[in-house]
């Protein structure tokens, strides 16, 4: 799966848990999306690192490669993120009027 439809996905949920008291990790599970637990993990520190996500707690041991994530997991979107969500909606929709405009000029 394309690495931005999965982070599009997270930050969509993440979105719709706004109005919830608490957050269901599973609903965003690297199983629901489609992705290898590592990968998952590894989007999950880079949208926190690019302030597109908060609440996680990052770790790396010596032995360690990459870095990991803590339990619990309880990310929260960011403004940061609810603009790439908003932009991309926009950007969605553009696409979708240039393509119907190529498919009428055809």
């Amino acid at each position: 799966m394309n690495n931005f439809k999965v982070i599009y996905q997270i930050l969509k949920r993440l979105e719709t848990y706004l109005d919830c008291e608490e957050f269901d990790v599973e609903t965003i599970s690297p199983f629901r999306l489609g992705i290898t637990r590592e990968r998952w993990e590894q989007i999950l520190i880079m949208m926190q690192d690019n302030g597109y996500i908060k609440g996680l707690v990052v770790t790396k041991n010596l032995g360690d490669m990459k870095r990991h994530i803590s339990e619990p997991i309880c990310p929260e979107i960011t403004i940061k993120g609810l603009e790439y969500l908003e932009e991309n909606k926009f950007m969605r929709k553009a696409a979708n009027m240039l393509k119907g405009a190529v498919d009428v000029v055809k």
